[in-house]
């Protein structure tokens, strides 16, 4: 599931005036490609296959929040000011379901930026989202061909990856560690040990902290949670299985899952540190949730790379800094680097010659760059970006992992569950699992139950 930071953004464009150095025309181009445009000089050159179109404006939506919602607007900028090419985003918690009423009300904003291929196929279904351009499509070369799969629906190419994220991470303070004299555990075994430890020194700090709240999405934390112990118990093919629903959500490999992830983050002498007690995961946004980790309050959280942005301003990140994160083990040492993943996809509802530049645009690898350069915590698997411009250590940590070879990696389970389920029913079901104990059986049976016939 995508980022939903703390405070909630109010729809803003992004107002740009042309800068000295760049000039443009408001004749139109065709096709994004701008050919007939005049020619643009300076620093504004790069962006010549993008002019044609100044003076125009397109709408984006997603669930991207300030401080994230922050940088995507300055990955953009200099485009914006050099093209002419307003684009006006908006960010809202309540995305999944406000964008179904848009696109079904007749009001759907030009694009849309949608973290789960589940949701992107009940979009085609509308018979609304419209097919890229030529050189969107071209540019998926610099991806590999499984993200194109989770950009397509029944083969179909519909939306570009826009980024990805590295989920299997668990943050922690490396001074409170060294203070304690704790060691980074290497295995699920050692992870336990180490729990089991803290809890028991004393001292008012709980090993773990967590929280799930997150607007309408309330309750997607929890899906990362159990997809983790599902990918490193069981590996690739069960949880393959797991999405298509040959394994159900009441098969005792799930069900097993769900008691390893209540003996980790529903147990009450390791959670929920410097917040409250197990059922305060469900009221705590999962924004605050790693923030006891600065007092020594919390030990650890578990929480995805984009999490770098919610620590405050000033906070040291890095092996010896204030927060620091290490790749969560496998439950079985037999699951050879278990790395699930999740991304965004940039979906249009407009074929409008400024959209298709703007959507030509956002699927380049220099644009990739460009938001690598303004973001922390935020990664591409774009293959055309270099490495080098990760300076933030978490995220040359993700990258290294979200293109390592001999890695077991696979895309966040609910994300790619229809959506009536994975950003439906599992949200609710585990939420009321943490809010109100719900038995297992009781959780897996109504998340079953939602799976279309």
């Amino acid at each position: 599931m995508t980022l939903r930071p703390r405070q909630l953004a109010v729809p803003a464009a992004l107002l740009l005036a042309l800068t000295a150095a760049c000039s443009n025309s408001s004749s139109s181009g065709g096709g994004g490609g701008g050919s007939s445009s005049a020619a643009l000089t300076g620093d504004c050159a790069k962006y010549q296959a993008y002019a044609g179109h100044s003076g125009t404006k397109v709408t984006m939506y997603a669930s991207i929040l300030s401080p994230e919602s922050d940088s995507l607007e300055k990955s953009w900028a200099e485009f914006s000011s050099c093209t002419g090419i307003k684009i006006a985003y908006e960010g809202s918690s309540d995305f999944e379901s406000q964008l179904q009423v848009r696109v079904s009300g007749g009001n759907a904003p030009d694009f849309a930026i949608i973290p789960q291929p589940g949701l992107l196929a009940q979009m085609v279904k509308t018979g609304k989202v419209v097919k890229p351009p030529a050189e969107t499509v071209a540019n998926q070369a610099k991806w590999s061909p499984v993200w194109k799969t989770y950009g397509s629906v029944n083969g179909t190419f519909y939306a570009a990856p826009m980024s990805a994220n590295m989920k299997s991470l668990v943050w922690y303070s490396p001074k409170y560690f060294k203070q304690a004299g704790y060691e980074v555990p290497k295995t699920w075994a050692e992870l336990t040990a180490l729990s089991d430890k803290i809890a028991g020194a004393g001292g008012g700090t709980k090993p773990w902290c967590g929280g799930i709240g997150s607007g309408t999405a309330t309750g997607w934390p929890a899906t990362d949670w159990l997809e983790e112990v599902v990918l490193g118990t069981h590996g690739g093919e069960v949880y393959d299985q797991w999405v298509s629903h040959q394994v159900k959500f009441s098969d005792p490999k799930i069900t097993a899952a769900m008691q390893t992830v209540a003996g980790w983050m529903q147990n009450p002498a390791w959670v929920n540190g410097g917040i409250g007690d197990v059922k305060s995961i469900a009221t705590t946004t999962f924004q605050d949730a790693g923030a006891p980790i600065l007092t020594n309050k919390c030990a650890m959280l578990q929480q995805a790379s984009f999490y770098a942005a919610q620590w405050p301003k000033g906070t040291a990140v890095g092996p010896d800094g204030d927060v620091f994160a290490f790749r969560l083990p496998a439950v079985n040492p037999a699951v050879p680097s278990p790395v699930e993943g999740g991304g965004e996809f940039v979906t249009a509802f407009s074929d409008r010659p400024e959209a298709q530049a703007v959507q030509n645009y956002l699927s380049s690898s220099e644009w990739a760059s460009s938001r690598v350069k303004v973001s922390k915590g935020w990664v591409s698997a774009n293959q055309g970006v270099d490495k080098s411009l990760y300076t933030d250590p978490i995220d040359r940590i993700s990258a290294d992992a979200l293109t390592d070879p001999a890695a077991t990696f696979r895309f966040d389970a609910s994300d790619l569950m229809p959506a009536a389920v994975g950003s439906g029913a599992e949200w609710k079901a585990l939420t009321a699992w943490f809010a109100e104990g719900q038995a297992i059986s009781k959780v897996a049976a109504d998340i079953d139950a939602a799976w279309p016939q």
